[in-house]
């Protein structure tokens, strides 16, 4: 009994100690629950991350940053759009680094890709791939996403068709996820898969496996960031073991056949082997290939020096997990929220479709890079999307050395010093929807976007691929294959509510990922 005592107490000061952090230095916070921090009602699915971290993010409306307890972790939320800046921008070589919580020796697939490689190699790894991602690049493979949109909606024309409505009722998700794996077949790996027709096949069946957080995955991922040294110690995995080996298998073999035939196609692999060889090479951008897009990132000078590294066969694995990661999960997001919004504002629909049509004349039904480019309209409904439902709800940088992050609010009196080793986050989806940022941010509306208004977007307030150089590689990829999509949907396909559609929108709590409580539910029918 005694030691029970011992052992409870010892247990309560630990906690006490913990959770007084932010208190001992006047940062507010949420009240934590023992041993659950901020993660109570997440992890018991009463809520979801992203209403949590907006929970937090507009209680304390006059603070320049806030703390949250990850479980027993101790963070720091970033609210000052300057300081946010100075983070990732200015001050980036202090913020290099996202946290590890993957073992790069236990899964050097996962633990070894641009996401989480650090310091001098990441800078390497992401100079060696940026020029892969560049608007001449993308100008290559619109003609693979068009085919695979091709297969699409001719699967979707015969179920209508074939419907005694004259309609059908499908889950955007599953049509989304599915269009994306093909895409990601197609222009990383080389394959032709329809998984509309070929409904189970092996790729999609592995790509769900990998991007799906089901909720053992989520206590897997919440342990491994709360407890990294025991979870490198027992050499946790995100993924199993045969997952790892399909994946692995699949780019060995063929690139192992691509050198041996001497095949060469315009994809991913083609310029992740060019990489690896050192053949890949930055291109000055011409008049052709300017970015239009409001979302497109830029390329920082970080990515852009010589590297004389050389990469492994594993280094080049792991590239192509984390391509096919970001593009099954991340892209299937923003498309079907985009179809959503689409369905619930026809008039923004019904505007869409009018550009589509003027296009088809102009250009003879042509579908190409420059066609993407050019859609204003088209643009400013993505950039809205990516505004209202940014797949990626955070941002997290580690702090590499001692850094003084001044005083939280204008009424404290000293300056907060984060340590080496501390995490900040910056809540990107609830930046996107603080109506001082963005009048009236529930409201879906295209027109915050078009050239009138544009300028009005408070720099720094609208990061749906990241700030800083570590912003996301592969957004003019992304930003591809999301209007290639929505210009064929759209063209062919009119969307509307039907009586399952989640109507207000209501995050699922049962994911880490955004989704709509019952599903992304929406009615398809032909345009005549």
């Amino acid at each position: 009994m005694t030691w029970l005592m011992v052992i409870v107490v010892a247990c309560s000061l630990y906690l006490w100690n913990v959770y007084s952090k932010f208190s001992k230095v006047k940062i507010k916070h949420l009240k934590p629950f023992p041993l659950l921090g901020n993660m109570s009602w997440i992890l018991l699915r009463r809520e979801h991350f992203a209403e949590a971290m907006a929970r937090l993010y507009t209680t304390f409306p006059e603070e320049r940053f806030l703390g949250w307890f990850e479980i027993l972790n101790p963070l720091i939320m970033l609210k000052d759009i300057e300081l946010i800046k100075k983070i990732c921008v200015k001050d980036f070589e202090h913020f290099l680094d996202h946290r590890s919580f993957i073992d790069a020796k236990a899964d050097p697939f996962f633990g070894r890709n641009l996401l989480l490689l650090k310091g001098e190699e990441w800078k390497d790894m992401r100079s060696t791939l940026s020029p892969a991602f560049t608007s001449s690049k993308m100008r290559l493979m619109v003609p693979f996403m068009v085919e695979v949109g091709d297969i699409m909606i001719k699967s979707l024309k015969e179920r209508i068709q074939s419907s005694k409505d004259g309609y059908i009722d499908i889950d955007c998700r599953d049509l989304t996820t599915r269009y994306a794996n093909d895409v990601i077949a197609s222009c990383a790996f080389g394959f032709k898969v329809d998984s509309h027709t070929d409904r189970d096949n092996e790729f999609y069946k592995m790509g769900r496996v990998v991007a799906n957080f089901d909720s053992k995955q989520m206590l897997r991922l919440m342990f491994m960031l709360t407890c990294p040294t025991v979870s490198k110690m027992l050499k946790i995995s995100l993924f199993n073991a045969s997952t790892i080996d399909f994946f692995r298998k699949l780019v060995v073999n063929t690139v192992n056949e691509r050198e041996a035939k001497q095949i060469v196609r315009p994809d991913m692999i083609h310029l992740l082997m060019e990489a690896k060889i050192g053949k890949l090479t930055h291109e000055e951008k011409t008049g052709a290939d300017a970015d239009i897009g409001f979302a497109t990132v830029e390329e920082s000078s970080v990515g852009r020096k010589k590297v004389s590294r050389v990469w492994t066969d594993d280094d080049l694995v792991a590239q192509a997990l984390i391509f096919f990661f970001a593009g099954f999960d991340t892209v299937s997001t923003a498309m079907m929220f985009a179809l959503h919004e689409l369905a619930m504002n026809p008039d923004v629909q019904n505007r869409l479709f009018d550009e589509i049509k003027q296009h088809e004349v102009r250009n003879g039904g042509t579908l190409d890079y420059n066609s993407i480019q050019n859609m204003n309209y088209l643009d400013m409904v993505v950039s809205e999307v990516l505004r209202k439902w940014p797949p990626a709800i955070g941002l997290d940088r580690q702090c590499l050395m001692d850094y003084n992050l001044g005083k939280p609010n204008k009424d404290a009196a000293e300056d907060f010093i984060i340590r080496k080793g501390q995490t900040v986050t910056v809540p990107v989806s609830a930046i996107h929807r603080d109506p001082a940022l963005y009048p009236d941010p529930d409201m879906f509306d295209p027109e915050r976007f078009s050239k009138d208004n544009k300028h009005l977007i408070k720099p720094f307030t609208y990061m749906p691929f990241g700030l800083g150089p570590r912003n996301c590689i592969g957004s003019r990829f992304a930003l591809c294959e999301l209007k290639v999509l929505l210009y064929q949907v759209v063209r062919r396909v009119q969307l509307a509510p039907c009586e399952k559609t989640c109507v207000p929108a209501k995050l699922a709590t049962d994911t880490f990922n955004i989704r709509l409580k019952g599903g992304h539910w929406l009615r398809f029918r032909l345009r005549e």
